[in-house]
């Protein structure tokens, strides 16, 4: 691919910038201001794939010429959904939930070549079984944590990995929100390889 390529992330997550700054790829952030409520009889997995796709359109119309990744996670324990806790109730009834039980987190990523209009997607799910949690250890770990801003309401790459027992999966990074394997095929598919850059790239890893 001969132009030059322009990166966006349509997310303002600060663990997904950050994790992809692991590539040392130049990029922007962009807010997809995407809709994310589940769709009547959708499965998990395909509240993630859809997600994905759909925040890498939302960005689309405003960044042409680009290739855009969008990114989604749905975690679920036992058919239930568990959200952003956004508060330390929520939170608490969450781990409650998890203890002693395995929760997914079904981690979907979108790479999206504007100007070919081309979007591929990739599902990476992730099982984490929990330990059997007191209250003691949930009170003591939320408020160590205040992980009020992760589905599930722990943090793998945190003190939250003392809950969990065990973790599978085939990309790690998927677990915190971004599978980077997973990314950087796609890039690479679409003309961008971490490992090639650009002659023009000066290597700022930050982007912007």
């Amino acid at each position: 691919m001969s132009r030059q390529i322009r990166l966006i992330l349509a997310s303002t997550s600060a663990y997904r910038r950050q994790l992809l700054e692991r590539l040392r790829i130049p990029f922007e952030c962009e807010r997809p201001e995407t809709d994310e409520s589940p769709l009547s009889g959708e499965t998990f997995v395909q509240t993630a794939l859809r997600l994905s796709a759909a925040k890498a359109l939302a960005v689309s119309g405003r960044r042409p010429g680009t290739l855009i990744i969008g990114s989604d996670q749905v975690a679920s324990c036992e058919g239930r959904r568990l959200d952003k806790p956004g508060n330390h109730a929520t939170a608490v009834e969450q781990l409650r939930h998890v203890s002693g039980r395995t929760a997914v987190f079904d981690t979907a990523v979108s790479v999206l070549d504007t100007a070919s209009g081309q979007l591929e997607s990739r599902l990476i799910p992730c099982r984490v079984a929990f330990r059997t949690l007191s209250e003691e250890r949930i009170e003591r770990y939320l408020r160590l944590e205040q992980p009020y801003d992760c589905a599930g309401s722990a943090k793998s790459e945190g003190l939250g990995v003392v809950l969990m027992e065990r973790i599978e999966c085939e990309d790690p990074t998927a677990l915190i929100g971004l599978p980077l394997i997973a990314v950087s095929e796609l890039l690479t598919k679409f003309g961008l390889d971490p490992l090639r850059p650009p002659p023009s790239d000066q290597r700022n890893p930050a982007g912007e």
